[in-house]
């Protein structure tokens, strides 16, 4: 909701005005290390207390877990803008030297991946794979390991996360503790897996 939100440049009650329900998550994108809210009729918040209650769940000292969803919440425009604006460097290259910015995986001309610039939109960026190899699996494998040839020719030894996501596709997610360098540094890392595989 939240990504949504600052996509569009629009406040949450306008994307969630026609809902009957509304589930918010604090962790995740918005850096709360727990903690979430529902919001509709009072019927049903009433009736999810009662079977939260049901079920064993409750906590004391919540104020402290409510105290870093606020933070969460207060700063979720510029959090989640930058999060959103790292995720675009890394699809399309827009970071370093205005004259000549580096190329980013749309730019790079590998054969093997590629990006619809046009669905970067938040967060997530969904990385194509072309041809039978690497498969998803192998990719984010190969993308989470390092080797001595990795820091010989890079002079970094850099482990990245993406998760398969469909059978020619991995998708990345950019959160809150994923710096502009480290995006940097994960599009290096695909450049340089993807020219391995092809070697």
């Amino acid at each position: 909701l939240m990504n949504a939100a600052v996509a569009q440049d629009v406040e949450p009650a306008r994307i969630t005005q026609h809902c009957d329900s509304v589930s918010l998550c604090f962790s995740k994108g918005l850096g709360a290390p727990a903690g979430a809210v529902l919001a509709g009729r009072r019927e049903l918040v009433a009736e999810a207390w009662r079977v939260r209650k049901l079920l064993g769940g409750g906590m004391r000292q919540a104020g402290v877990l409510a105290a870093a969803a606020r933070v969460g919440l207060e700063h979720a425009e510029a959090t989640l803008r930058r999060d959103h604006d790292n995720a675009r460097h890394f699809a399309e290259g827009i970071s370093g030297p205005p004259h000549l910015p580096p190329p980013g995986i749309q730019e790079l001309n590998l054969p093997l991946c590629s990006v619809d610039l046009a669905a970067v939109e938040t967060n997530m960026v969904m990385v194509s794979i072309r041809g039978g190899w690497p498969s998803p699996s192998e990719l984010c494998e190969r993308l989470r390991a390092v080797s001595e040839e990795e820091e010989v020719e890079t002079g970094q030894a850099v482990g990245v996360l993406m998760l398969p996501w469909s059978a020619h596709t991995v998708r990345a997610v950019w959160h809150r503790d994923i710096s502009a360098r480290d995006t940097e540094l994960a599009k290096n890392k695909l450049e340089f897996v993807a020219r391995k595989c092809q070697e």
